[in-house]
């Protein structure tokens, strides 16, 4: 069975989730890779407000392959996951401080960061790693780009989407993970 959500998520919604558990997003998802997570960090500890609202917000550790349209707009080609590992040392700040309720990816992440998912209510949802058109075929726009000056694959999109997955859960906020050995 699958659940469909809408963003921005509560926590009691979030908190009812567990591993396994296959869900459905439409609303607003914010990509970021490496670069915006290291620039969100300074901006927050400078004490520079970050230019998108992520309370209760999804981050996506994508890199996405867009191109501008003749008529102005932008067309996502491929948005496929990018190990979250990567973000693993960035993820519990993150969390805590700007309210990030869902981390989408591949790959799992570490222990600082699941503890910060059950301190805080968060969960981390695996997309299928080689479904990138897939990803794609569920942005329904493409509402913004901040950083753009990082790179295509490390500024922030602000994508909306319609039906984003399936995602399966994979770290719930009570910490259980499918990624842990002997888990379940």
């Amino acid at each position: 069975m699958s659940r469909v959500l809408k963003t921005p998520l509560v926590e009691e919604d979030v908190r009812s989730l567990h591993v396994g558990d296959v869900v459905f997003l439409s609303g607003v998802v914010v990509t970021a890779r490496d670069a915006a997570h290291r620039r969100m960090i300074e901006h927050i500890q400078s004490g520079k407000p970050i230019p998108v609202n992520l309370r209760g917000g999804v981050i996506y550790h994508c890199g996405p392959i867009i191109r501008r349209l003749d008529d102005g707009r932008m067309e996502v080609i491929s948005a496929g996951p990018t190990t979250s590992s990567r973000m693993d040392i960035f993820e519990p700040f993150i969390i805590s401080r700007l309210g990030a309720r869902m981390i989408i990816g591949k790959g799992g992440m570490g222990g600082s960061t699941i503890d910060a998912m059950k301190r805080y209510g968060a969960v981390y949802a695996a997309f299928p790693g080689g479904a990138g058109v897939l990803a794609a075929s569920k942005i329904k726009r493409v509402v913004g780009v901040e950083w753009m000056e990082l790179g295509m694959p490390e500024a922030l999109w602000i994508l909306e989407v319609e039906s984003f997955g399936p995602l399966v859960i994979a770290i719930d906020s009570s910490g259980k993970s499918l990624y842990a050995r002997g888990s379940r």
